[in-house]
Protein backbone atom coordinates (compact mmCIF):
# COMPACT_ATOMS: atom_id res chain seq x y z
CA UNK A 1 0.00 0.00 0.00
CA UNK A 2 1.46 3.44 -0.84
CA UNK A 3 1.20 6.60 1.14
CA UNK A 4 1.02 9.88 -0.19
CA UNK A 5 1.96 11.46 2.57
CA UNK A 6 5.85 13.00 2.87
CA UNK A 7 7.61 11.29 5.18
CA UNK A 8 9.43 13.10 8.50
CA UNK A 9 13.06 11.62 7.26
CA UNK A 10 12.12 13.45 3.89
CA UNK A 11 11.14 16.49 4.86
CA UNK A 12 13.35 16.80 7.10
CA UNK A 13 15.73 16.17 3.87
CA UNK A 14 14.09 18.66 1.82
CA UNK A 15 14.79 21.18 4.71
CA UNK A 16 18.04 20.59 4.96
CA UNK A 17 18.60 20.83 0.95
CA UNK A 18 17.35 24.01 1.51
CA UNK A 19 19.07 25.27 4.04
CA UNK A 20 22.21 23.81 2.37
CA UNK A 21 21.34 26.50 -0.42
CA UNK A 22 21.03 29.71 1.86
CA UNK A 23 23.20 28.99 4.11
CA UNK A 24 26.09 31.23 2.38
CA UNK A 25 23.33 33.26 -0.01
CA UNK A 26 23.59 36.77 1.44
CA UNK A 27 20.26 37.49 0.12
CA UNK A 28 18.15 34.68 1.26
CA UNK A 29 19.57 34.03 4.58
CA UNK A 30 19.54 37.03 6.74
CA UNK A 31 22.64 35.28 8.85
CA UNK A 32 24.86 35.31 6.07
CA UNK A 33 24.81 38.70 5.05
CA UNK A 34 26.84 40.07 7.47
CA UNK A 35 29.64 37.57 6.05
CA UNK A 36 29.53 36.75 2.72
CA UNK A 37 29.60 38.62 -0.04
CA UNK A 38 27.80 38.97 -4.01
CA UNK A 39 28.74 40.69 -7.31
CA UNK A 40 26.13 41.76 -9.53
CA UNK A 41 27.34 41.69 -13.68
CA UNK A 42 25.77 43.98 -15.51
CA UNK A 43 25.37 41.77 -18.65
CA UNK A 44 21.69 42.59 -19.31
CA UNK A 45 21.10 46.35 -20.37
CA UNK A 46 17.85 45.62 -22.63
CA UNK A 47 14.30 45.27 -20.62
CA UNK A 48 10.85 44.59 -21.87
CA UNK A 49 8.28 46.06 -19.60
CA UNK A 50 7.88 49.66 -18.57
CA UNK A 51 7.70 50.07 -14.79
CA UNK A 52 7.00 53.35 -13.30
CA UNK A 53 9.52 53.27 -10.89
CA UNK A 54 12.02 52.41 -12.73
CA UNK A 55 15.05 54.11 -15.18
CA UNK A 56 17.60 52.49 -16.03
CA UNK A 57 20.66 55.05 -15.84
CA UNK A 58 24.73 53.74 -17.62
CA UNK A 59 27.47 55.69 -15.68
CA UNK A 60 26.42 56.31 -12.58
CA UNK A 61 28.34 56.70 -9.85
CA UNK A 62 25.95 58.67 -7.18
CA UNK A 63 22.82 56.47 -7.36
CA UNK A 64 22.65 53.58 -5.27
CA UNK A 65 19.26 51.64 -6.72
CA UNK A 66 17.98 49.23 -9.46
CA UNK A 67 18.97 49.55 -12.90
CA UNK A 68 22.06 51.82 -12.06
CA UNK A 69 25.55 50.37 -13.39
CA UNK A 70 28.38 52.29 -14.31
CA UNK A 71 29.73 49.61 -16.73
CA UNK A 72 27.70 47.50 -19.44
CA UNK A 73 30.31 43.86 -19.25
CA UNK A 74 30.37 41.49 -21.99
CA UNK A 75 29.47 37.68 -20.83
CA UNK A 76 33.20 36.92 -21.13
CA UNK A 77 34.52 40.42 -19.30
CA UNK A 78 31.53 39.59 -16.48
CA UNK A 79 33.30 36.34 -15.71
CA UNK A 80 36.72 37.70 -16.03
CA UNK A 81 35.60 40.50 -12.97
CA UNK A 82 34.04 37.75 -11.12
CA UNK A 83 37.51 35.49 -10.72
CA UNK A 84 39.44 38.66 -10.32
CA UNK A 85 37.17 39.65 -7.28
CA UNK A 86 36.46 36.69 -6.53
CA UNK A 87 40.33 36.11 -5.47
CA UNK A 88 40.60 39.62 -3.96
CA UNK A 89 37.39 39.37 -1.76
CA UNK A 90 37.34 35.55 -0.80
CA UNK A 91 33.67 35.54 1.64
CA UNK A 92 32.01 35.99 -2.17
CA UNK A 93 29.86 33.38 -2.84
CA UNK A 94 27.26 34.86 -4.96
CA UNK A 95 26.83 36.15 -8.53
CA UNK A 96 23.87 37.76 -10.00
CA UNK A 97 22.50 39.15 -12.92
CA UNK A 98 19.86 42.03 -12.06
CA UNK A 99 20.10 44.30 -14.68
CA UNK A 100 20.70 47.19 -15.70
CA UNK A 101 17.49 46.05 -17.57
CA UNK A 102 15.96 42.60 -17.46
CA UNK A 103 17.78 39.30 -17.41
CA UNK A 104 15.43 37.49 -19.37
CA UNK A 105 14.91 40.16 -22.06
CA UNK A 106 19.09 39.34 -22.81
CA UNK A 107 19.26 35.32 -22.61
CA UNK A 108 22.14 34.83 -25.10
CA UNK A 109 24.01 37.18 -22.96
CA UNK A 110 22.33 35.82 -19.57
CA UNK A 111 23.30 32.20 -20.30
CA UNK A 112 26.58 32.74 -21.57
CA UNK A 113 27.68 34.10 -18.77
CA UNK A 114 26.02 31.45 -16.53
CA UNK A 115 27.51 29.02 -19.09
CA UNK A 116 30.81 30.00 -18.28
CA UNK A 117 30.83 30.74 -14.53
CA UNK A 118 29.47 27.31 -14.51
CA UNK A 119 33.01 26.36 -16.45
CA UNK A 120 35.21 28.62 -14.64
CA UNK A 121 33.60 29.55 -10.95
CA UNK A 122 31.81 26.23 -9.93
CA UNK A 123 31.98 27.35 -6.43
CA UNK A 124 29.42 30.00 -6.77
CA UNK A 125 26.02 30.48 -6.48
CA UNK A 126 24.09 31.50 -9.59
CA UNK A 127 21.34 33.76 -9.23
CA UNK A 128 19.13 36.28 -11.70
CA UNK A 129 16.33 38.68 -11.70
CA UNK A 130 13.77 39.37 -13.42
CA UNK A 131 9.98 40.69 -13.84
CA UNK A 132 8.84 37.23 -15.00
CA UNK A 133 7.67 38.27 -18.67
CA UNK A 134 9.95 35.79 -20.23
CA UNK A 135 10.44 33.39 -16.80
CA UNK A 136 8.47 30.29 -18.40
CA UNK A 137 10.79 30.16 -21.46
CA UNK A 138 13.85 29.63 -19.57
CA UNK A 139 13.22 27.47 -16.87
CA UNK A 140 15.21 24.60 -18.62
CA UNK A 141 17.74 27.17 -19.15
CA UNK A 142 18.40 27.61 -15.29
CA UNK A 143 18.19 23.95 -14.46
CA UNK A 144 20.86 23.12 -17.23
CA UNK A 145 23.68 25.72 -15.68
CA UNK A 146 22.32 25.44 -11.88
CA UNK A 147 20.50 28.76 -11.22
CA UNK A 148 18.99 27.85 -8.13
CA UNK A 149 18.05 31.15 -6.76
CA UNK A 150 15.82 33.42 -8.88
CA UNK A 151 14.19 36.51 -7.65
CA UNK A 152 10.54 37.86 -9.52
CA UNK A 153 9.07 41.05 -9.02
CA UNK A 154 5.68 40.90 -8.57
CA UNK A 155 4.03 44.33 -7.34
CA UNK A 156 0.11 43.04 -7.60
CA UNK A 157 -2.39 39.69 -8.25
CA UNK A 158 -5.44 41.90 -9.06
CA UNK A 159 -6.44 39.67 -12.05
CA UNK A 160 -8.17 42.77 -13.93
CA UNK A 161 -5.12 44.69 -14.43
CA UNK A 162 -6.08 47.83 -12.90
CA UNK A 163 -3.36 48.19 -10.24
CA UNK A 164 -0.97 47.01 -12.40
CA UNK A 165 -1.69 49.71 -14.93
CA UNK A 166 -1.07 51.99 -12.58
CA UNK A 167 3.04 50.61 -12.41
CA UNK A 168 3.47 49.93 -16.13
CA UNK A 169 2.74 51.37 -18.88
CA UNK A 170 3.12 48.84 -21.27
CA UNK A 171 4.89 45.69 -22.15
CA UNK A 172 6.12 43.80 -25.11
CA UNK A 173 4.62 40.94 -25.92
CA UNK A 174 4.76 39.26 -29.19
CA UNK A 175 6.92 41.64 -31.13
CA UNK A 176 4.61 44.57 -30.00
CA UNK A 177 3.87 47.12 -26.89
CA UNK A 178 0.82 45.89 -25.30
CA UNK A 179 -0.80 48.78 -23.19
CA UNK A 180 -2.25 49.66 -19.90
CA UNK A 181 -4.44 47.02 -17.87
CA UNK A 182 -4.25 44.23 -20.72
CA UNK A 183 -0.40 44.77 -20.87
CA UNK A 184 -0.33 43.97 -17.20
CA UNK A 185 -2.54 41.26 -17.31
CA UNK A 186 -0.05 39.27 -19.67
CA UNK A 187 2.53 40.07 -17.23
CA UNK A 188 0.56 38.54 -13.77
CA UNK A 189 0.21 34.90 -16.13
CA UNK A 190 3.53 35.24 -17.44
CA UNK A 191 4.71 35.86 -13.64
CA UNK A 192 2.13 33.10 -12.18
CA UNK A 193 3.55 30.46 -14.99
CA UNK A 194 6.53 31.14 -14.34
CA UNK A 195 6.92 31.19 -10.62
CA UNK A 196 4.73 27.72 -10.41
CA UNK A 197 7.17 26.24 -12.79
CA UNK A 198 10.50 27.02 -10.96
CA UNK A 199 8.80 26.22 -7.54
CA UNK A 200 7.95 22.77 -9.48
CA UNK A 201 11.79 22.26 -10.30
CA UNK A 202 13.16 22.84 -6.94
CA UNK A 203 14.64 26.37 -7.46
CA UNK A 204 14.15 28.73 -4.59
CA UNK A 205 12.14 31.82 -5.55
CA UNK A 206 12.21 34.93 -4.02
CA UNK A 207 9.64 37.57 -5.07
CA UNK A 208 10.11 41.26 -4.77
CA UNK A 209 7.52 43.54 -4.16
CA UNK A 210 7.69 47.59 -4.25
CA UNK A 211 5.58 49.42 -1.87
CA UNK A 212 4.38 52.26 -3.90
CA UNK A 213 1.57 54.43 -1.08
CA UNK A 214 -1.91 54.57 -2.58
CA UNK A 215 -1.14 52.48 -5.53
CA UNK A 216 -0.24 48.69 -4.57
CA UNK A 217 -0.08 49.15 -0.78
CA UNK A 218 -3.03 47.76 0.14
CA UNK A 219 -2.95 44.89 -2.44
CA UNK A 220 0.45 43.61 -0.88
CA UNK A 221 -1.18 41.15 1.44
CA UNK A 222 -2.95 40.08 -0.82
CA UNK A 223 0.51 39.29 -2.88
CA UNK A 224 1.95 37.30 0.14
CA UNK A 225 -1.30 35.43 0.02
CA UNK A 226 -0.65 34.09 -3.68
CA UNK A 227 2.59 33.59 -2.73
CA UNK A 228 2.84 31.22 0.34
CA UNK A 229 0.14 29.33 -2.19
CA UNK A 230 3.24 29.36 -5.22
CA UNK A 231 5.68 28.01 -2.61
CA UNK A 232 7.58 31.12 -3.16
CA UNK A 233 10.09 30.64 -0.58
CA UNK A 234 10.64 34.51 0.44
CA UNK A 235 8.97 37.73 -0.02
CA UNK A 236 10.71 41.08 0.02
CA UNK A 237 8.87 44.25 0.47
CA UNK A 238 10.79 47.17 -0.65
CA UNK A 239 9.76 50.96 0.02
CA UNK A 240 9.74 53.22 -3.50
CA UNK A 241 12.53 55.27 -3.98
CA UNK A 242 11.13 58.24 -5.45
CA UNK A 243 12.49 61.37 -6.23
CA UNK A 244 12.90 64.15 -9.53
CA UNK A 245 16.77 63.46 -9.80
CA UNK A 246 16.25 59.95 -10.55
CA UNK A 247 14.27 60.95 -13.84
CA UNK A 248 11.21 58.26 -13.18
CA UNK A 249 7.70 58.55 -13.99
CA UNK A 250 6.86 58.45 -10.64
CA UNK A 251 9.73 61.39 -9.60
CA UNK A 252 8.83 63.36 -11.82
CA UNK A 253 5.12 63.44 -11.40
CA UNK A 254 5.41 63.60 -7.59
CA UNK A 255 4.73 60.15 -6.41
CA UNK A 256 6.54 60.08 -2.98
CA UNK A 257 8.41 57.32 -1.91
CA UNK A 258 7.36 54.67 0.79
CA UNK A 259 8.44 55.86 4.70
CA UNK A 260 9.72 53.32 6.94
CA UNK A 261 7.12 52.90 8.91
CA UNK A 262 4.96 52.33 5.74
CA UNK A 263 7.11 49.32 5.01
CA UNK A 264 7.14 47.75 8.89
CA UNK A 265 3.14 48.12 8.53
CA UNK A 266 3.73 45.98 5.27
CA UNK A 267 5.87 43.66 6.83
CA UNK A 268 3.39 43.15 9.47
CA UNK A 269 0.47 42.65 7.24
CA UNK A 270 2.59 40.32 4.85
CA UNK A 271 4.26 38.28 7.29
CA UNK A 272 1.07 36.23 8.13
CA UNK A 273 1.68 34.49 5.32
CA UNK A 274 4.87 34.87 3.95
CA UNK A 275 8.49 34.38 5.67
CA UNK A 276 10.20 37.74 4.50
CA UNK A 277 13.34 39.22 4.08
CA UNK A 278 13.92 42.29 5.73
CA UNK A 279 17.80 43.11 5.03
CA UNK A 280 17.52 43.91 1.30
CA UNK A 281 19.37 46.96 0.66
CA UNK A 282 18.08 47.90 -3.16
CA UNK A 283 21.10 47.21 -4.85
CA UNK A 284 22.63 48.54 -7.85
CA UNK A 285 22.92 46.25 -11.17
CA UNK A 286 26.98 46.05 -10.75
CA UNK A 287 26.79 45.95 -6.70
CA UNK A 288 29.84 44.00 -5.18
CA UNK A 289 30.68 42.98 -1.31
CA UNK A 290 29.05 42.37 1.54
CA UNK A 291 25.18 43.45 1.22
CA UNK A 292 25.36 47.02 2.85
CA UNK A 293 28.48 48.00 0.88
CA UNK A 294 29.64 48.73 -2.50
CA UNK A 295 33.01 48.31 -3.69
CA UNK A 296 32.35 48.25 -7.83
CA UNK A 297 34.65 51.24 -7.71
CA UNK A 298 37.80 49.41 -7.35
CA UNK A 299 36.62 46.63 -9.74
CA UNK A 300 36.66 49.13 -13.36
CA UNK A 301 37.45 46.85 -16.29
CA UNK A 302 40.91 48.48 -17.07
CA UNK A 303 42.00 46.34 -13.61
CA UNK A 304 40.83 42.45 -15.27
CA UNK A 305 40.57 43.34 -18.76
CA UNK A 306 43.53 42.88 -19.91
CA UNK A 307 44.56 39.56 -17.65
CA UNK A 308 44.96 35.82 -18.97
CA UNK A 309 42.33 33.28 -18.34
CA UNK A 310 45.61 31.21 -16.76
CA UNK A 311 46.32 34.34 -14.19
CA UNK A 312 42.55 34.98 -13.45
CA UNK A 313 42.55 31.19 -12.51
CA UNK A 314 45.44 31.24 -10.26
CA UNK A 315 44.50 34.61 -8.81
CA UNK A 316 40.46 33.13 -7.94
CA UNK A 317 42.80 30.66 -5.87
CA UNK A 318 39.73 28.18 -4.79
CA UNK A 319 41.08 26.33 -2.02
CA UNK A 320 42.37 29.45 -0.66
CA UNK A 321 38.63 30.56 -1.13
CA UNK A 322 36.98 27.10 0.28
CA UNK A 323 39.34 27.81 3.61
CA UNK A 324 38.25 31.61 4.17
CA UNK A 325 34.48 30.16 3.90
CA UNK A 326 35.90 27.49 6.61
CA UNK A 327 36.87 30.13 8.93
CA UNK A 328 33.46 31.99 8.18
CA UNK A 329 31.49 29.20 9.26
CA UNK A 330 33.73 28.85 12.00
CA UNK A 331 33.05 32.60 13.21
CA UNK A 332 29.18 31.96 12.58
CA UNK A 333 28.84 28.96 14.74
CA UNK A 334 31.09 30.93 17.76
CA UNK A 335 28.55 34.20 17.46
CA UNK A 336 25.34 31.34 17.14
CA UNK A 337 26.46 30.40 20.50
CA UNK A 338 27.39 33.90 22.27
CA UNK A 339 23.85 35.42 21.20
CA UNK A 340 22.32 32.19 22.72
CA UNK A 341 19.96 32.04 20.07
CA UNK A 342 17.18 34.31 21.41
CA UNK A 343 16.49 36.22 17.84
CA UNK A 344 13.04 34.51 16.42
CA UNK A 345 12.06 35.26 12.54
CA UNK A 346 8.47 36.22 11.42
CA UNK A 347 7.82 36.37 15.59
CA UNK A 348 4.73 38.11 16.71
CA UNK A 349 4.41 40.59 19.92
CA UNK A 350 2.94 37.48 21.79
CA UNK A 351 6.50 35.97 21.39
CA UNK A 352 8.43 38.87 21.66
CA UNK A 353 6.76 40.07 24.95
CA UNK A 354 4.82 38.64 27.63
CA UNK A 355 3.17 42.00 28.35
CA UNK A 356 2.87 43.14 24.64
CA UNK A 357 5.25 45.84 24.57
CA UNK A 358 8.29 45.79 22.45
CA UNK A 359 10.66 48.33 21.94
CA UNK A 360 13.24 49.05 18.49
CA UNK A 361 16.65 49.22 18.95
CA UNK A 362 19.05 50.71 15.99
CA UNK A 363 22.55 49.25 15.57
CA UNK A 364 25.70 50.12 13.97
CA UNK A 365 27.74 47.58 12.25
CA UNK A 366 30.62 47.23 9.51
CA UNK A 367 29.84 43.06 9.69
CA UNK A 368 30.90 39.95 10.90
CA UNK A 369 27.95 40.00 13.53
CA UNK A 370 29.11 42.77 15.67
CA UNK A 371 28.91 46.12 17.23
CA UNK A 372 31.99 47.62 15.37
CA UNK A 373 31.25 51.15 13.59
CA UNK A 374 31.21 54.37 15.13
CA UNK A 375 28.16 56.56 15.22
CA UNK A 376 29.70 59.05 13.00
CA UNK A 377 30.47 56.70 10.15
CA UNK A 378 27.18 54.96 9.76
CA UNK A 379 25.44 55.50 6.69
CA UNK A 380 23.10 52.86 7.55
CA UNK A 381 21.19 51.52 10.72
CA UNK A 382 20.15 47.70 11.39
CA UNK A 383 16.61 48.03 13.76
CA UNK A 384 15.75 45.14 15.92
CA UNK A 385 12.13 44.83 17.75
CA UNK A 386 12.91 43.68 21.05
CA UNK A 387 10.51 42.42 23.75
CA UNK A 388 11.30 40.56 27.68
CA UNK A 389 11.40 37.75 25.86
CA UNK A 390 13.45 37.46 22.63
CA UNK A 391 14.27 39.57 19.44
CA UNK A 392 13.76 39.96 15.65
CA UNK A 393 15.07 41.84 12.78
CA UNK A 394 13.20 44.24 11.26
CA UNK A 395 15.14 46.18 8.45
CA UNK A 396 17.82 48.08 7.99
CA UNK A 397 17.39 52.20 7.42
CA UNK A 398 19.84 53.97 5.21
CA UNK A 399 20.73 57.77 5.02
CA UNK A 400 22.20 59.65 2.80
CA UNK A 401 25.06 61.31 5.19
CA UNK A 402 26.95 59.50 8.08
CA UNK A 403 27.18 61.98 10.84
CA UNK A 404 30.92 62.57 10.52
CA UNK A 405 32.31 63.21 6.68
CA UNK A 406 35.75 62.92 7.89
CA UNK A 407 38.59 64.96 7.52
CA UNK A 408 39.37 65.56 3.80
CA UNK A 409 35.84 66.28 3.16
CA UNK A 410 34.88 67.91 6.94
CA UNK A 411 33.09 71.14 6.24
CA UNK A 412 32.18 72.02 10.13
CA UNK A 413 28.58 70.59 9.14
CA UNK A 414 26.95 67.87 10.94
CA UNK A 415 24.26 65.96 9.19
CA UNK A 416 21.99 65.22 12.50
CA UNK A 417 18.39 66.15 11.37
CA UNK A 418 18.54 63.37 8.36
CA UNK A 419 19.65 60.61 11.18
CA UNK A 420 16.96 61.92 13.70
CA UNK A 421 14.09 61.58 11.18
CA UNK A 422 15.29 58.08 10.35
CA UNK A 423 15.47 57.35 13.74
CA UNK A 424 12.71 59.23 15.29
CA UNK A 425 10.55 55.84 16.33
CA UNK A 426 13.67 54.37 17.59
CA UNK A 427 14.14 54.13 21.79
CA UNK A 428 17.88 52.88 21.61
CA UNK A 429 20.82 53.16 19.99
CA UNK A 430 23.81 50.81 20.16
CA UNK A 431 27.35 51.76 18.77
CA UNK A 432 30.96 51.23 18.67
CA UNK A 433 32.03 54.77 19.85
CA UNK A 434 29.83 57.97 20.12
CA UNK A 435 30.90 61.69 21.02
CA UNK A 436 29.12 63.71 23.59
CA UNK A 437 27.80 66.28 20.99
CA UNK A 438 25.49 63.58 18.72
CA UNK A 439 24.63 61.70 21.87
CA UNK A 440 23.20 64.96 23.13
CA UNK A 441 21.37 65.59 19.84
CA UNK A 442 19.35 62.05 19.69
CA UNK A 443 18.24 62.69 23.28
CA UNK A 444 16.27 65.61 22.05
CA UNK A 445 14.07 63.07 20.36
CA UNK A 446 14.47 60.50 23.79
CA UNK A 447 16.86 57.87 21.75
CA UNK A 448 19.14 56.79 24.56
CA UNK A 449 22.41 55.86 22.72
CA UNK A 450 25.64 53.19 24.51
CA UNK A 451 28.43 52.48 23.24
CA UNK A 452 29.34 50.21 26.22
CA UNK A 453 28.67 46.93 23.74
CA UNK A 454 31.23 47.51 21.42
CA UNK A 455 32.69 44.83 19.53
CA UNK A 456 29.96 42.74 21.33
CA UNK A 457 27.77 40.23 19.04
CA UNK A 458 24.75 41.85 18.27
CA UNK A 459 22.02 40.04 18.75
CA UNK A 460 22.86 38.85 22.58
CA UNK A 461 24.18 42.90 23.22
CA UNK A 462 20.53 44.33 21.48
CA UNK A 463 18.68 41.56 23.99
CA UNK A 464 20.37 42.37 27.08
CA UNK A 465 20.65 46.20 26.27
CA UNK A 466 16.65 46.16 26.07
CA UNK A 467 16.54 44.76 29.38
CA UNK A 468 18.81 47.00 31.11
CA UNK A 469 17.03 50.08 29.49
CA UNK A 470 13.20 49.25 29.24
CA UNK A 471 12.22 45.60 30.90
CA UNK A 472 13.92 44.54 34.24
CA UNK A 473 12.63 47.36 36.25
CA UNK A 474 9.29 46.72 34.72
CA UNK A 475 9.47 43.08 35.83
CA UNK A 476 11.15 43.83 39.39
CA UNK A 477 8.38 46.37 39.78
CA UNK A 478 5.61 43.61 38.96
CA UNK A 479 7.12 41.09 41.50
CA UNK A 480 7.17 43.61 44.75
CA UNK A 481 2.94 44.54 43.65
CA UNK A 482 2.64 41.17 43.48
Amino acid sequence: MSCSCTSSSTQESLEQEVMDKINNHPCYSEGAHQHYARIHVAVAPACNIQCNYCNRKFDCSNESRPGVTSNKLSPEDAVKKVLYVGGEIQQLSVVGIAGPGDALANPKKTFDTFRMLHEKAPDQKLCLSTNGLRLPDYVDEMVKYNVDHVTVTINSVDTTGEIGAKIYPWVHWNHKKVFGAQGAKILLEQQLKGIQMLVERGILVKANSVLIPGVNDKELPNVAKKLKELGVFLHNIMPLLSKEEFGTYYGLNGQRSATDQEVMEAQEACGMDMKLMSHCRQCRADAVGLIGEDRGEEFTPDVFQDMTWEALEDKYDMEARAKKHEVIENWRAALEAANDRIKIEQASKEELSSTGETKLVAVTTAGEGTINLHFGSAKEFLIYEVGDKAIKFVMHRKVENAYCKGPEDCDGSYPIEEIKETLKDVDLLLTEKIGDCPQGELKSINLISDDSYALQPIEKSVFAAAQKYFFVNELKTEQELG
